[in-house]
């Protein structure tokens, strides 16, 4: 039977308005379930997933009570080899809408970040400069980049799909079991490309698409959401709701061996990284939990509410950096890109 939805709703977007007063509407770019072609296309579904929908958005709020981010107080326990006691989450970016998702360091020690409602990905460097390095992803949202270089979007229009960015651009799997991806149902979510040219990735369940093109689904009831690699690729690790679990990964990119890895300290699993020694990250929506790789967790970074994705980056990789939504429930979103200095250093051979 094929999986019905499990969206996180950090992840999906709504009709945008501009955020305060006085500035122009953000432009909007449509996922699968908002587009009005959409029920034509479930309908030659063999099995179509119910259609997804959000609950009706409140008007919109004045720039008063529009959310701003507000960083917690200093870390006040220390995570040894992680992290130091003293140290703050600070501001390195804003912007409107819902407009930062699935962060990955640059080559240069700055980071990308997709942005769903500009359909676009956004480079933004050690002096925080921007710069959009790619256009046109088809509402594209969380990005991976593989040992090799080759960059990967999860394109959540309409047919939605997995995008090959670089070294050259084409749409790498869009089908499962012959049917468009609308077909599952929820939203395409989550990422992490192999050295073989494939790509993991979550769409209410766990998915492997081949470096040809070929979708396979693994595990059983499963609430996914983020989703990352072990440093050495032999182990994925995948949010499930309130916990994580963990795959052997063998030589063809299959799965095997199904358990729970770790609990996680509140709320639900979103967006993961891994540092040098094997350490996972999980952002939860308002922290960021950390575990040793027998599934310890080894303790909690407090982050500002609406925390969903972290990757590391900066100086020698020895920054943690976040992307936050704030506002969800108002028209008027902010998205904000928010860093934190560590001990531990980020794996150095991908990028995330």
């Amino acid at each position: 039977m094929k999986p019905r939805y499990f969206a996180a709703v950090m992840l999906v977007g709504v009709v945008e308005t501009a955020f305060g007063q006085g500035q122009p509407a953000v432009p909007k770019s449509l996922q699968a379930w908002e587009d009005p072609a959409q029920p034509a296309v479930l309908a030659k579904c063999g099995n179509p997933a119910p259609a997804f929908k959000m609950p009706s958005m409140p008007a919109v709020v004045s720039a008063a009570t529009s959310a701003a981010v507000t960083p917690p107080a200093a870390v006040s326990i220390a995570i040894p080899g992680v992290i130091e006691a003293g140290k703050s989450w600070k501001v390195v970016w804003e912007g409107t809408g819902n407009n930062a998702d699935g962060p990955i360091a640059s080559d240069d020690g700055g980071l990308l970040f997709a942005r769903n409602d500009h359909s676009d990905v956004l480079k933004l460097d050690s002096s925080g400069k921007e710069t959009i390095v790619h256009r046109e992803t088809r509402t594209g949202g969380s990005l991976s980049r593989n040992s090799k270089g080759e960059l990967f979007v999860v394109a959540r229009g309409l047919n939605p799909s997995i995008l090959q960015l670089e070294p050259q651009r084409k749409v790498l799997a869009t089908t499962f079991q012959g049917e468009p991806l609308d077909c599952v149902g929820g939203i395409l979510n989550d990422l992490s490309a192999d050295s073989k040219g494939g790509v993991y990735f979550t769409l209410g369940g766990l998915y492997y698409a081949s470096a040809k093109g070929v979708i396979t689904q693994y595990g059983k009831d499963l609430r996914t959401n983020g989703l990352i690699l072990s440093p050495d690729e032999n182990v994925l690790y995948v949010t499930n709701g309130p916990t994580v679990a963990a795959f052997d990964v063998q030589a063809d990119g299959s799965l095997k061996n199904q358990r729970e890895f770790g609990k996680l300290s509140s709320g639900g699993g979103d967006g993961s990284t891994i540092d040098s020694e094997g350490r996972l990250y999980v952002s939860t929506g308002h922290n960021v939990d950390v575990f040793a790789k027998d599934g310890k967790r080894l303790g909690t970074i407090p982050g500002p509410e609406g925390l969903h994705g972290v990757a590391f980056s900066g100086a020698d990789k020895k920054t943690l950096y976040a992307v936050v939504l704030t506002g969800f429930m108002s028209q008027n979103r902010k998205s904000t890109v928010v860093a934190i200095p560590t001990i531990a250093q980020g794996f150095k051979g991908r990028s995330k």
